[in-house]
């Protein structure tokens, strides 16, 4: 649902983008009430959509500064990294800290870590979906209960998934993928790339519209 209206939005951008700048559309506007009254709603939803925007790109910066400021010892020390992909805030934590090789339960180390990112999603993106994704580096499998590092990195996620609701995080808003290998950040040639490359992100999504009860009905109305 949350694909459809991100399109949907964009669709209304684009639309009403090509209606103001053409001068069939300036005509239009001119000679036809109905294409007028079209044309305001049209530029009012952009409007919105631009303020909904412009609130969360600051919100997100706050939160990101605020972390900052929390993990100065963690980022300096490359065990917790912070950054914006696109319009998602992107919370990445190293393996190091949070597994053991080839295993997925958090260790102990990593739990004050976990506790002040549950914290922050509680207080300050309490209406933000949270996506936790799971990062290997391509070294196969050897002495480990996991087939492949597919399941490791989709196990390791759905761990962080675990303490997170454990700490009070809703279970409504979050959901796990491993991704294995297939998607580093370094190269698995060297030492220091494979380390970069075994990670948990989590990842704060945008949404610049509320959900409403209508639009819940009627998920539910599709399913039938």
């Amino acid at each position: 649902m949350r694909a459809k209206r991100c399109f949907l939005a964009g669709a209304v951008v684009f639309i009403a983008a090509n209606l103001l700048l053409s001068g069939c559309a300036i005509n239009l506007y001119k000679q036809n009430p109905k294409q007028r009254d079209k044309i305001k709603s049209l530029e009012a939803t952009v409007d919105s959509l631009e303020k909904q925007r412009t609130a969360e790109r600051k919100r997100f910066a706050e939160v990101k500064q605020m972390l900052a400021k929390e993990f100065q010892t963690e980022i300096a020390d490359r065990n917790v990294g912070l950054k914006m992909r696109g319009r998602n805030l992107v919370i990445t934590i190293s393996d190091a800290i949070l597994f053991d090789s080839g295993k997925a339960e958090i260790k102990s180390d990593a739990f004050s870590i976990l506790n002040n990112i549950s914290a922050v999603l509680k207080t300050k993106v309490p209406d933000k979906d949270i996506g936790i994704n799971g990062y290997t580096d391509n070294v196969s499998i050897k002495h480990s209960k996991w087939k492949s590092n597919w399941e490791l990195s989709t196990a390791r996620a759905t761990d962080v998934l675990h303490y997170l609701v454990k700490n009070g995080v809703s279970p409504k808003r979050l959901s796990a993928t491993g991704y294995g290998e297939y998607r580093p950040v370094a190269s698995n040639a060297t030492v220091k790339g494979r380390a970069k490359n075994r990670r948990v992100e989590i990842v704060i999504l945008p949404e610049f519209e509320k959900k409403r009860p209508d639009d819940e009905k009627k998920d539910q109305e599709d399913v039938k």
